[in-house]
């Protein structure tokens, strides 16, 4: 009988599967909270609302 390989690609597309289901669980704020956790150097930042321009 062979032995079982180790698939690196398998895994990694398990890990991100797992990772996307947790993360789609989460409430808007818990997504803001955690990415502004994990990136921190990232401001905020507001729709720019331009002027409008009658020509």
């Amino acid at each position: 009988m062979k032995t079982k390989k180790f698939d690196s690609v398998k895994m990694m597309r398990e890990i991100r599967e797992n990772l996307s289901k947790d993360f789609s669980k989460l409430s808007v704020k818990e997504k803001i909270t955690l990415l502004e956790k994990e990136f921190p150097q990232i401001k905020k930042g507001g729709r720019q609302k331009h002027p409008i321009t009658t020509d």
